[in-house]
């Protein structure tokens, strides 16, 4: 059957975007666009079917054992889940593990649960966070997900190739019978400077290839491979996001990291070329459907995510996040980067904590001790943020780090400053937890990482099956936006076929899909 379309039902056929469409010439000379048999009109031009799983990079799918090219990004502390993982997984997505934060036996855990939910699935892993102030910790990760034979890796917030992150992307490499390489573990690269992009899109430095093979954790054989191949080859970019970010404007950096990827040389043997995804902003089909059409090879949601039913934060939590409008986020600094001076972004709106926690860096940058805070300011600390002596706080955080690292605690009673800075991380650091497990007594200083996205999903689901948080699940919000950024995507091809599609056109309003 023809179906013509006028403007009444221009937009409907640019929703059909699994049919194949004609662009025709019409009787007056205008131009137009219909789906079923064109015969007896001119045709322009034909589009064929056009499917969410084709937006971006095939070679992800087929890579990562998905079916879409869409990333479930990593949360700390847990937040994103190891329910969020699995059913990104059952989905034919991927979804990483937020094990920023936590101990190595509660990510070992949640490893073992993912695995036993996914089974021979790959389509899942789990994040390595930078952590420049424990080491230790960084290294016992990095041991871990070698052990556990993790598939993907998505790193964050480093600044530069640690021998840590290149032993993760190295070990186990090697060339197959016919001289190709093989990657046992994928690192995603999360990224926002071209500077850094420039270090994971090229082989590691041979001074730490050297290095680690004199110390034992790669072989000779790995990191001859190793020397000759970027560390990664999925790295995303991530651009104006929640948590750890530098603001920077999608459309600026986007780019620039695609201009770094298109001079990465293939090696002899190698045979695959750097893909290059997007992270932060994206919240809405047209986020999602602009950042394909820039080039992206596949898409990464972070912060959208905490408002859904699988997420590891409090139902309190997700009310406030639900609340969120683009403008109601602020930058604070960061708990695990305080000293560094480091920042996140954060939701200002129905909470405290962004403001009381720049006054403690505020403190810490004015002063050189605990003792030499004026004691206006001391008691207004104890009265509002702390609410308990500071004696008291540093009681708690000198036991906190005695149980994990002790030479922290040494450091601290040598050195005013950093005591002063461990007291303070006190605060950031709970109130994270409070949010997660919704502490109502504490609701004021929940810290939820968010970022102007969030403002933009709950403008978009507003008035949908997805407005309310308890309907919000990870897989229907995944599917919604891939939907919408296909059907955006061929209003934009029409468009560009010079038919006068309808504004209505680039609506797309969340429905239940299977």
């Amino acid at each position: 059957m023809t179906v013509l379309a006028p403007a009444a039902t221009l937009a409907e056929v640019v929703r059909q975007v699994r049919e194949q469409v004609h662009v025709v010439s019409e009787p007056n000379g205008g131009i137009t666009a219909m789906t079923g048999d064109p015969t007896g009109r001119t045709v322009l031009a034909t589009l064929p079917p056009l499917y969410p799983e084709w937006l971006g990079d095939r070679s992800f799918n087929e890579l990562h054992g998905t079916r879409f090219p869409y990333v479930a990004g990593e949360m700390a502390n847990g937040i994103a889940t190891t329910e969020l993982v699995v059913a990104m997984g059952k989905a034919d997505m991927l979804g990483f593990f937020g094990a920023a934060g936590l101990r190595l036996p509660r990510v070992e855990q949640a490893i073992a649960t993912i695995r036993a939910a996914l089974g021979d699935r790959t389509n899942w892993g789990v994040n390595l966070i930078h952590a420049p102030q424990h080491p230790g910790w960084e290294q016992g990760m990095v041991d871990l997900l070698i052990r556990e034979r993790v598939r993907a890796v998505s790193t964050s917030a480093f600044m530069d190739l640690t021998p840590s992150v290149v032993q993760l992307a190295a070990s186990g490499l090697h060339r197959d019978r016919d001289g190709r390489v093989v990657r046992p573990r994928h690192v995603f690269a999360k990224v926002s400077r071209p500077e850094v992009a420039e270090k994971f899109l090229s082989p590691p430095p041979q001074a730490i290839l050297a290095a680690l093979c004199a110390q034992g954790r790669l072989t000779t054989a790995e990191a001859e491979v190793a020397a000759h191949v970027p560390v990664t080859e999925d790295l995303t970019v991530e651009a104006d996001s929640g948590g750890h970010t530098d603001n920077r404007p999608l459309v600026s950096l986007l780019p620039r990291m695609l201009a770094l990827a298109a001079r990465v040389p293939d090696p002899a043997g190698y045979g695959r070329r750097v893909r290059i995804g997007v992270a932060g902003g994206l919240g809405t089909p047209h986020s999602v459907a602009a950042a394909f059409a820039a080039g992206a090879a596949y898409v990464v949601t972070g912060s959208v995510n905490q408002t859904c039913v699988e997420a590891g934060v409090s139902a309190a939590a997700k009310e406030l996040l639900a609340q969120a409008d683009i403008a109601d986020v602020m930058m604070a600094p960061a708990s695990d980067m305080f000293e560094l001076g480091v920042k996140v972004q954060v939701l200002r709106r129905g909470t405290m904590f962004g403001t009381r926690a720049n006054l403690l860096y505020r403190l810490y940058q004015d002063f050189e001790s605990l003792e030499s805070i004026p004691d206006p300011e001391r008691n207004k600390l104890e009265r509002t943020v702390f609410r308990a002596s500071i004696a008291d706080i540093w009681a708690q955080t000198r036991q906190y780090w005695l149980d994990r690292d002790a030479a922290e605690v040494l450091r601290a009673e040598a050195e005013p400053k950093h005591r002063m800075a461990l007291t303070f991380r006190w605060y950031l650091g709970k109130s994270s937890w409070w949010a997660i497990e919704g502490e109502n007594s504490r609701l004021a200083d929940y810290q939820l990482w968010c970022g102007p996205a969030v403002g933009a999903f709950n403008d978009w689901v507003a008035g949908s099956f997805l407005a309310d948080p308890a309907r919000r699940d990870v897989v229907q919000v995944a599917r919604n936006l891939l939907e919408g950024a296909a059907v955006l995507t061929r209003a934009h091809q029409l468009r560009t076929y010079g038919v006068p599609v309808p504004s209505t056109a680039f609506e797309f309003v969340p429905r239940p899909l299977a």
